[in-house]
């Protein structure tokens, strides 16, 4: 009889057994709904109106332009005029280096002014600083830039008091010190309170264990604070890089269009026979070209320190 139930019994299954860690794993999948529902109306904003303009700003570069109507087809044609043009590389390279010599000049004006707020102001001060530098953004950005001309036009604001300090009048307006200004305008706010947010969050024993082993001030802030603040200060910095190589207004308004940069490129060239298409082709350069800076800069933000 026992041998019959023996015989009869189920095999038992160890913890090991391939069964039992099937059964396992089938119970931990778990779908998280809740957060896939409210990330669903993100996801459906960038599709509609990011991914979808994207392709079809690719699309129509390939279109032709036939008796100031575009034809849809696939061609070739707009890529190669434009990259054969030296006027196109002349404006992309003004433009590359205007954007990156802004955000050089940005971070570093920037940075000092971010360490002051962070760590010599109390909280109440650095609360109040923190609205002053929020206050610019109440305003439009071509306003501001408007307003940037009269103080930088050869009879403006600037060259008076210039004047009455016996200097002449200073060729500012129209020129690059004057997109300089744009830029510096649009950026200088932003990066602050980017750098700011950064510095305010470092672990301030890093800071005093440098001073405990002797470290000086310059030599803290340089082996200890820009390196906990890494973070903050790339994307701040990518983020100056974007507003600028993407701007029209300054470049336009203060800067005089000449040289053009891309965005000026742009809107000439739609003006010159409707094309489109190669315009299309300007700004899918303009967008990789970010595209490939901003991969680059977040991959060294977040690289593990050695």
């Amino acid at each position: 009889m026992i041998s019959d139930k023996l015989k009869t019994s189920p095999p038992v299954l160890s913890d090991s057994s391939p069964a039992i860690r099937q059964r396992t794993t089938r119970k931990a999948v778990h779908v998280p709904w809740f957060g896939l529902c409210f990330s669903l109306p993100i996801l459906i904003w960038q599709l509609v109106f990011f991914v979808f303009p994207l392709a079809f700003l690719v699309a129509i570069s390939f279109w032709v332009v036939r008796n100031f109507r575009m034809v849809p087809t696939f061609e070739w044609l707009n890529w190669s005029y434009m990259f054969s043009r030296g006027f196109f590389w002349d404006a992309y390279v003004h433009t590359l280096a205007m954007a990156a010599g802004a955000t050089v000049l940005v971070s570093l004006v920037a940075f000092p002014c971010a360490y002051t707020i962070a760590f010599k102001f109390r909280d109440s001060a650095r609360q109040l600083l923190v609205l002053l530098l929020i206050t610019p953004f109440f305003t439009s950005y071509l306003v501001r830039t408007y307003s940037w001309q009269v103080f930088l036009s050869d009879n403006g604001i600037l060259n008076a008091a210039l004047g009455l300090l016996g200097i002449g009048s200073v060729a500012m307006l129209n020129t690059t010190v004057g997109t300089y200004v744009g830029y510096f305008t649009l950026c200088l706010p932003l990066v602050v309170l980017l750098q700011l947010f950064s510095l305010m969050y470092i672990d301030r024993s890093l800071i005093e264990a440098a001073h405990n082993l002797g470290s000086g001030r310059w030599r803290t802030v340089l082996l200890v604070v820009i390196p906990s603040a890494r973070i903050g200060i790339v994307v701040a910095a990518l983020f100056c890089f974007i507003l600028t190589f993407g701007d029209f207004v300054s470049p336009l308004y203060l800067g005089g269009g000449q040289p053009p940069t891309l965005s000026t490129l742009i809107t000439d060239t739609t003006k010159s026979g409707q094309q489109w298409p190669r315009a299309a082709v300007i700004a899918t350069v303009m967008i990789i070209t970010l595209l490939i800076t901003a991969f680059a800069a977040v991959r060294f933000a977040y690289r593990r320190r050695p």
